[in-house]
């Protein structure tokens, strides 16, 4: 099974949300429909801005807690390894 480390944010790229799951596709349009109650509905977190793919979910579950812990400017600096333009990468997990 596959697990994926996702950060997502709303449409300005002001909020991030980090998360972890082993069905990235589902996850992300859960949190594109309003499905998660919470923090992703109340800053409209709908954009997939990164992704990191593990095969263990003791590596994925410490990688999330990693990521949460970082700053707003180094979790910008993770997304730019990737996706610098910060466009939605939903369509490319499909």
């Amino acid at each position: 099974m596959k697990y994926y480390v996702y950060i997502m944010s709303n449409w300005n790229n002001k909020v991030f949300y980090t998360g972890v799951t082993n069905d990235i596709a589902r996850r992300v349009y859960e949190h594109k429909n309003k499905f998660v109650k919470g923090f992703t509905e109340k800053y409209n977190i709908n954009k997939l801005l990164y992704v990191e793919e593990y095969s263990d979910i003791e590596t994925a579950l410490n990688r999330e807690k990693y990521v949460k812990k970082l700053s707003h400017k180094n979790k910008e600096k993770l997304i730019d390894t990737i996706n610098k333009e910060r466009i939605d990468l939903y369509d490319s997990i499909l």
